[in-house]
This record gives C-alpha cells, sequence and structure tokens, in this order.
C-alpha cells in the first residue's frame, strides 16, 4: 500500500503572509489540526494546532502575526509514491503527528498518524473476523464424548 492510499487529499493551505487567527480559524471551520504554508504551490512548512498553543497562546505572540513566523520549517515530508513503511519509519524516528504528502515536489495531501492506526485497526478487524466466527463455530458444536476401547 502506498501514502497515497491512506492520505488526506487534497491539502488545506495557507499562503505565509496569513496571520495566525486566520490560520487558526481556517482549523476550527475544518476541524483540521494542521495546514501547509505554501508559496504558490512550493511547501515552506506546516503550522499546527500545538504551534499555535505553544507559540501564540503560551508564547504571549500576537495572534496578527504571520504563521511564516511561526511555521515548523523545513517540513518533513513523504512522497505520495512512497510505500506506508516509510511513513510509519519517518513517525517513529521523528515523534511528528502529521506529514504532508508531496508528488513532483508539490503538496497534495497529508497524511497522520491516525490514519495509519485506523489502517492497522482496519488490518486487525479483518482478520478479526474470520478468527471469531471459526470461535463461535467451534463453541457452538456440542462436545463430543470419548470412549476408550
Amino acid at each position: 500500500m502506498r501514502v497515497a492510499d491512506l492520505m488526506i487529499s487534497p491539502p488545506v493551505t495557507v499562503p505565509a503572509d496569513s496571520t495566525a487567527a486566520e490560520a487558526a480559524r481556517l482549523m476550527a471551520d475544518r476541524a483540521i489540526g494542521c495546514v501547509l504554508v505554501t508559496d504558490s504551490r512550493a511547501l515552506l512548512g506546516v503550522l499546527t494546532d500545538r504551534d499555535l498553543v505553544v507559540r501564540v497562546l503560551a508564547g504571549d505572540t500576537d495572534a496578527n502575526t504571520s504563521v511564516a513566523r511561526l511555521m515548523s520549517a523545513p517540513p518533513l515530508t513523504v512522497d505520495a509514491d512512497d510505500e506506508l513503511a516509510t511513513a510509519y519509519r519517518t513517525f517513529r524516528r521523528t515523534g511528528v503527528r502529521r506529514l504532508p504528502v508531496l508528488r513532483d515536489g508539490v503538496p497534495v495531501g497529508v497524511i497522520t498518524v491516525d490514519d495509519l492506526f485506523l489502517d492497522v485497526l482496519q488490518h486487525f478487524a479483518d482478520l478479526l473476523g474470520p478468527v471469531s466466527r471459526s470461535t463461535l463455530h467451534d463453541e457452538a458444536a456440542p462436545p463430543t464424548r470419548r470412549t476408550t476401547p
């Protein structure tokens, strides 16, 4: 399976001169935890809900500060055609929770740790169905008596 199979697309982007307040409102309206900061089509950085809390609210920074001053840059990314294992390794190695997904250097989506959790849970559910049916079938059969010859 490839990253493109699980990513959320299209990504929500903001220009670098957007304010923290504008980005926060957009995140709230879209019920998302990050926006990609872009210049034309090039990815400049990532701004997360945590960045806003730590750098604006707790950091006593003005809400009219540009996202370019608050974003995490350079962003860690994965390619849309990468195997999911690449995303797993990147999440494990870095501790980030969201990764922009690029195709030919252009942002085309975002993949999150939660997306991978859901994928793993779906695989478990796929395995659990036949196992549980087999277990229920075995338990439904009456026990047989062994007779000694």
